[in-house]
């Protein structure tokens, strides 16, 4: 099969071709395949953008978990307008969604914050991210006090840590080609219940 053929990007469904391809990543990406930017802006539009881990996905959008107090956090209580990018770089392919990120529920973000190991439950309970730090030595501080407060785990879930959502209004796909002739094609809809339109896109 040409290489043409082998990576077009077909019209139809683009959570399936999302399914596809992460499945690709996974077994051809060998440094995180489910690491993404993640960008988000302040109510007046002053962006940032950094990376962290796709959780979950499925029809229903594309899940990450954080602090809610973090810069993050604060931004997307603020405008919940954000967008993330894969980059798998071993496989030339990108793609970008964009769209209203909603929480989790609360079930979802205990189930995910008992399934992570001890120490990351003690580092994400004992930190208050994006806030300043005087000195590392303060905040593994505050992890051994934690350790010696919950010796046999269970740590409970901080009420400012859970999960968010993003369903997408927007899907776009890329696959690097020769020449830089690289091939595009964006998926929209007007709202979540509404079917989606796809168009490639010049390069």
């Amino acid at each position: 099969m040409r290489q043409a053929e082998r990576d077009s990007i077909p019209d139809g469904d683009p959570f399936a071709l999302f399914d596809e391809w992460f499945a690709a990543a996974v077994v051809g990406e060998p440094h995180d395949p489910n690491a993404m930017a993640l960008a988000t802006a302040t109510r007046g539009g002053a962006p940032s953008v950094r990376m962290v881990l796709l959780k979950g996905h499925g029809p229903d959008g594309f899940v990450f978990y954080t602090n809610l107090a973090s810069r993050k956090g604060e931004e997307l209580a603020a405008n919940p307008q954000a967008a993330l990018l894969f980059h798998w770089k071993s496989l030339r392919r990108q793609v970008c969604a964009e769209g209203i990120v909603h929480e989790v529920t609360a079930a979802e973000a205990d189930a995910y914050f008992a399934g992570r190991s001890y120490d990351s439950q003690l580092g994400s309970a004992a930190s208050d991210q994006s806030r300043p730090l005087a000195d590392r030595a303060t905040y593994l501080a505050r992890v051994e006090a934690l350790r010696a407060q919950y010796p046999d785990g269970n740590v409970p879930r901080p009420p400012h840590w859970s999960g968010c959502r993003l369903v997408p209004s927007a899907i776009e796909f890329w696959c690097d080609r020769e020449h830089r002739l690289h091939e595009r094609r964006r998926f929209v809809r007007a709202d979540a219940a509404a079917p989606w339109t796809s168009t490639l896109l010049y390069p």
